[in-house]
């Protein structure tokens, strides 16, 4: 087995961080939350990056890059005492398919419809995954941050 890519993690962390806070600012959140919306995203790429060299599939490692990506977005959100989805919209970014998305067009504009096809189904595949992990950790600690919040009443 090869050995783990050190060098092209970290650049890829760097550039998913940046990334994410670039997205952050786009969507208005609150500039102290930067720091945080930077971690996710870095923090996703890395499961991503991680999983997928291991060999899982693209799909698979984005279902559970999305599902790290939640769950920090719901921890993130109890520690802070704000929405999740400050942390949920512009962390989940550097995990889109779109990539995918891009070359699926080209490639039906372009006339090359086996492309096209596969593309666009791994483009789906990873979406699907994204929204899986979504439901999937945001489902199950409702509950659990449900009973915390009511132990402090």
């Amino acid at each position: 087995m090869n050995a783990f890519p050190w060098g092209e993690l970290a650049g890829e962390m760097a550039a998913a961080a940046v990334g994410t806070a670039a997205f952050s600012v786009l969507f208005s959140v609150p500039k102290k939350y930067y720091g945080l919306c930077a971690a996710c995203g870095a923090i996703g790429w890395l499961v991503y990056f991680c999983f997928h060299w291991d060999g899982l599939s693209s799909a698979e490692s984005t279902f559970v890059s999305a599902a790290a990506v939640i769950f920090l977005s719901r921890l993130f959100a109890v520690w802070e005492r704000c929405p999740a989805t400050l942390f949920m919209i512009p962390g989940i970014f550097p995990i889109v398919p779109g990539a995918g998305i891009y070359w699926t067009a080209h490639y039906i504009v372009t006339d090359q419809l086996a492309l096209a096809s596969r593309t666009g189904f791994e483009a789906v595949k990873a979406a699907a995954a994204i929204v899986l992990g979504i439901i999937f950790v945001f489902e199950i600690p409702q509950r659990f941050f449900g009973r915390i919040a009511k132990r402090k009443e």
